[in-house]
């Protein structure tokens, strides 16, 4: 397929995404180059030293429940490639008093500690996790496709519509199953309750169930680098600390695959985008921000049950009602006193994460977009709810504020790590309504980051959905290449 003299493609951007669409693309035989910004590959996969010498922190993304349930990265044979600990508890999530929902990879452990609501939630989840690999297909591919299974995607659209509106305590008599559901559900930074929040809820929880939730060993910098080593056995090259300003800086190529926002592309374009695209890619609205704290800690978090202790993850806020009363603080332009956090212990079953007898705590809480205050004092407090004496244990902290996270990854617009807001319209057409969003009005020109289909998540879906458009337009192939190691 290559011309002499020519690269076949670029990548612009060194994230999961861009990588996944370069890795498919050098598999194929192509000449690939990768042009990163930053002095090293990750993008939302990075990992780096935040706060003291030794304490390795992930600075977007930590834990990961598409790792080992996303199509690209199972063809990818991520699994092989990475080491992951998978724990007993997907996640947990503490009430007062000492109680919390505890989400165990085995379904019928979680049910019967549900005690009363156990039937009912087993009723929600139960199909899910049965059709798990089905509904890991449907969500992660463009919404606007015919599936290739009908009757789970249904079942996953009767599910999330239960969940959806004022109704979703029906089913329930308890307290901490309905918790459990709206602290997946809140991970979106969505109002609380939503059509788009519950399926993006119920679909995590799935695989919480199904494969678990992977944290992988050394941090989530090992899937960038496990990417990145392939690109480069295969011929590809990686050029870090190198800004693209402008399209018209890059060599030629046949074709451009850019790992960037909608607004990000419009500036790199200038007056070779067409009018009609433009004003298509300037109606894409992005979400709400977040505000990241990472921990050194003199010890594990102490947290009064017993059992989330063991979790991956957590879940902090309290009830459901509590949480969703929060989240739309944060809806209507406002900052919690009493926030939602999302917190992630990889140091409990890494011990490469810090020093000897140290721990790392990695956690974000959701802000308006483009905040510049900093709610650190918020985040301790509600972790010291649940968990008294967490407070003496910090060691030392570092704090990213929305507009932090934006100046790291411009691809994080006022500090939204979902690179676009992730409602129903914009699920459906990411960013624009087509069944190959990721292919642009430019000749040879394509997006293939968070902002496009099927949208956010370390899946890989959008690198590699882009790079199989870009050969079936630009290279005249459908033959997929093989992945595996």
């Amino acid at each position: 397929m290559r011309r002499s003299g020519e690269l076949d493609a670029i990548v612009v951007g060194a994230g999961p995404n861009g990588l996944a669409a370069a890795v498919t693309l050098a598999r194929s035989g192509l000449g690939v180059r990768v042009y990163e910004r930053l002095g090293a590959v990750g993008g939302g996969t990075a990992t780096s030293e935040l706060t003291l010498p030794g304490f390795r922190h992930d600075i977007c993304s930590a834990v990961h429940p598409l790792a080992l349930a996303s199509p690209f990265f199972r063809e990818f044979g991520l699994a092989e490639r990475v080491g992951f600990e998978i724990p007993e508890i997907s996640f947990a999530h503490p009430l007062d008093a000492g109680r919390a929902g505890v989400a165990y990879r085995d379904l019928d452990r979680t049910v019967d500690e549900l005690g009363r609501d156990g039937a009912a939630y087993r009723a929600l989840l139960g199909p899910l996790v049965a059709a798990a690999d089905q509904i890991a297909d449907f969500t992660t591919h463009p919404l606007v496709r015919v599936p290739p299974h009908v009757v789970a995607p249904v079942r996953f659209g009767l599910a999330a519509l239960s969940q959806a509106g004022r109704w979703w305590n029906t089913p329930f008599a308890e307290d901490a199953a309905p918790s459990m559901i709206t602290g997946v559900s809140a991970h979106t930074i969505l109002p609380l309750p939503s059509l788009a929040s519950a399926a993006a809820g119920l679909a995590l929880t799935t695989h919480a169930h199904a494969r678990g939730w992977p944290i992988p060993i050394g941090g989530s910098q090992a899937i960038a680098d496990a990417l990145a080593d392939d690109l480069l056995a295969h011929g590809g090259e990686i050029v870090t600390d190198h800004e693209v300003a402008d399209l018209d800086e890059l060599p030629p190529a046949r074709a451009v695959l850019l790992d960037v926002t909608p607004a990000a592309l419009i500036r790199l374009s200038g007056e070779r985008m067409p009018a009609a695209y433009r004003r298509a890619l300037e109606r894409f609205r992005y979400g709400n921000g977040v505000l990241k704290v990472d921990f050194a800690l003199s010890g594990p978090v102490p947290w009064t049950n017993e059992a989330v202790r063991h979790a991956g993850t957590v879940h902090v806020g309290g009830s459901r009602a509590d949480i969703a009363a929060a989240e739309n603080v944060v809806a209507r332009g406002g900052v919690p006193e009493r926030p939602y956090v999302l917190v992630a212990q990889p140091s409990t079953f890494d011990d490469s994460r810090a020093p000897a007898g140290m721990h790392t705590l990695w956690t974000y809480t959701h802000v308006p977009a483009g905040s510049t205050v900093d709610t650190t004092e918020a985040v301790i407090s509600q972790i010291e709810r649940f968990a008294p004496g967490f407070r003496d244990l910090i060691v030392a902290t570092s704090t990213l504020t929305a507009v932090d996270m934006e100046r790291h990854n411009p691809n994080y617009p006022g500090g939204d790590i979902a690179a676009g807001l992730p409602d129903v319209r914009q699920l459906l057409g990411r960013p624009t309504f087509s069944s190959e969003p990721w292919r642009t009005a430019m000749p040879g020109m394509y997006l293939c980051g968070a902002s496009t289909s099927p949208g956010p998540g370390v899946h890989g879906m959008a690198g590699w959905l882009a790079a199989r458009s870009a050969l079936r337009h630009e290279f005249g192939t459908r033959i997929l290449p093989v992945l595996s190691p």
